[in-house]
This record gives structure tokens, C-alpha cells and sequence, in this order.
């Protein structure tokens, strides 16, 4: 395999500037590589035109689309249902036409998200035909994520199942009332989840569970029938 040398040479603050080319000569830049790599992010990501024809869509995007209460799509274009402003969306892919950013702000079963609409221009400015659309997420950790967060920090299935509360803003009276425990239960549970996670309270605990990688489920593959 033949790789690109890089050069490396200083800056006025101190920091290399690196000089060539990251990809090698064999790196797959196709788009079924991509592809599969934005398939592999929990939250939602789309490319599509200026007139809102969806070009590509990943695994959660395509998911967020088929259950949206208020994003949905129609022979192929995307469309804003039950909102109070329907327009919002064309004038944010008009924005991102002549190069502006956008964030609008919608609804869905789990509640409100954000969705960023991203010219995809390699210029700063200047009109572009491709517009990137980033989902925001819903919660702090997905289960899968959470599930693999307990794993790793050998937590136990009560703790997990009040880490899992807990990134959903309930308070422990609240976490106690929902698991049919002790208030002292819940709290002595958070003190065990924030000794095996080396944190300091719940606020850095719920903090660190949300810079999780945003990492979508593994895919379960089908199973063999036996003829």
C-alpha cells in the first residue's frame, strides 16, 4: 500500500500546519462507503437539492421520516406536516442556497429537535445545489449507547435502568416513584454510578453519558431458516 509523506511545518502560535494529503492511493472514498458510515450515526442525516429533493438519507434520518409528526416526505421531496409555520423549511433551504446556515425547530414523538440545514459547499460563500439537513438528538444516550456505557462500567441492571432515567431529567423522587423504591435506594444507587464512573454528581455524570459517540444500534442480522 502506498501512503501520501505529510509535512509538517510551524505556525505563528506553535501548531504544525500539515501540508498533502491525508487519503492514500488505495483509501475508498466511494459513496457506498460513506454511505455506510453516516448509516452507522444515531441521529438523522440528509443531503438534498435546493427544491428539498431528498438525495441520500441515513438509517435514522430515513426512520425519523417515516414516524415524523411533523417532517415527512412526499414523491421524494420532504415536507413540513401540522406545524405552525410551514414555510420555515423553504426558507431555510433558501438560506442555504446563497450559502447561509439555518436551524429550525420542530416536533416529533419524543418532542421538539432541531434540524441544521448545512449548504454543502467547499467555498465560504457563494450559492450552492446540495444542502446537508443534521438531526438533533432526542435524549442524552440512546439504549444501545447506554447499554454499552454500563457495560464498560460494569454497572448493574438497576444502575443502568437509573442512569437511563436519570438522562431523562427526572429527579430521584421521581426515579423512585417509577421503580416502586426507597428515595435512599435511588441516591445510593447515584453514588455507585458516580464512584464506577469517576464522576462528581449527577450534572458530570449526565454530561459524559451525552459526549457519548453518537452511534446508532448494531444492526441484527436476519435469521437463517433451517429447511
Amino acid at each position: 500500500m502506498t501512503t501520501t509523506l505529510l509535512e509538517t511545518r510551524p505556525t505563528e502560535a506553535g501548531l504544525p500546519v500539515t501540508s498533502g494529503s491525508l487519503v492514500s492511493d488505495t483509501f475508498d472514498t466511494s459513496l457506498d462507503v460513506l454511505g455506510l458510515l453516516v448509516d452507522e450515526l444515531a441521529h438523522g442525516v440528509m443531503v438534498v437539492n435546493t427544491q428539498g429533493w431528498i438525495l441520500h438519507a441515513n438509517r435514522a434520518a430515513r426512520s425519523a421520516l417515516q414516524g415524523g409528526l411533523s417532517l415527512g416526505t412526499t414523491h421524494g421531496g420532504l415536507k413540513l406536516k401540522s406545524v405552525p409555520d410551514p414555510q420555515q423549511l423553504g426558507r431555510a433551504l433558501s438560506e442555504a442556497a446563497s450559502g447561509k446556515r439555518a436551524m429550525i425547530r420542530l416536533q416529533d414523538a419524543g418532542g421538539d429537535f432541531n434540524l441544521a440545514v448545512v449548504p454543502l459547499n467547499r467555498q465560504t460563500a457563494g450559492a450552492c445545489d446540495r444542502i446537508a439537513l443534521f438531526f438533533s438528538r432526542n435524549e442524552a444516550g440512546t439504549p444501545s449507547l447506554l447499554a454499552s456505557f454500563a457495560q464498560s462500567n460494569r454497572l448493574t441492571r438497576t444502575e443502568e435502568q437509573v442512569l437511563v432515567l436519570l438522562c431523562r431529567c427526572l429527579s430521584a423522587p421521581e426515579i423512585a416513584m417509577q421503580m416502586k423504591v426507597a428515595v435512599s435506594t435511588v441516591r445510593s444507587h447515584v453514588r455507585s454510578l458516580c464512584a464506577k464512573t469517576s464522576t462528581r454528581g449527577v450534572r458530570q455524570l449526565v454530561n459524559l453519558v451525552a459526549a457519548l459517540p453518537p452511534l446508532a444500534p448494531a444492526r441484527v442480522p436476519p435469521a437463517v431458516r433451517l429447511h
